[in-house]
């Protein structure tokens, strides 16, 4: 069965965050699905997470703002911000948790929670992309 519900996640950059992405959090590039606009900017890209999941990721308008940039002009922002949870995130299983923790962090993510074994079986960590979008990578305790 297809993917039912695919994420659509906004960068100022997401030429930037595709290459970030990838490189701190696995995801690969699906190549032949992006569009460009006539200047260059990603207005389309799809980011395979392995097994099925896929993120759609795109510059919606020069006028975006990203999380991280809106928080730091807006204290309403700030302070719902302000706690280590994802808040309009994404929740993506993974195989390995520690393992993909250690590359997120060799690449500059933003750790929010440590890698934890939560009471629902799950061991599990949060963190920001490079715009401050929140994930968090978990897998089943075995």
């Amino acid at each position: 069965m297809a993917q039912r519900v695919v994420p659509f996640v906004a960068y100022e950059d997401a030429a930037a965050a595709i290459e970030w992405l990838g490189d701190a959090f696995g995801a690969v590039e699906r190549v032949e699905e992006r569009r460009t606009s006539a200047d260059g900017t990603v207005t389309h890209a799809e980011l395979d997470f392995g097994g099925g999941a896929t993120v759609f990721v795109a510059t919606p308008t020069p006028a975006y703002e990203s999380p991280r940039r809106h928080r730091e002009t807006c204290d309403s922002a700030r302070r719902w911000l302000d706690n280590p949870w994802v808040i309009d995130g994404l929740w993506v299983r993974v195989d390995d948790v520690d393992a993909h923790h250690s590359r997120a962090v060799e690449h500059g993510a933003t750790i929010l929670r440590e890698p934890e074994t939560q009471s629902f079986g799950e061991r599990l960590y949060t963190a920001e992309d490079i715009e401050g979008h929140r994930w968090m990578f978990a897998a089943p305790v075995e």
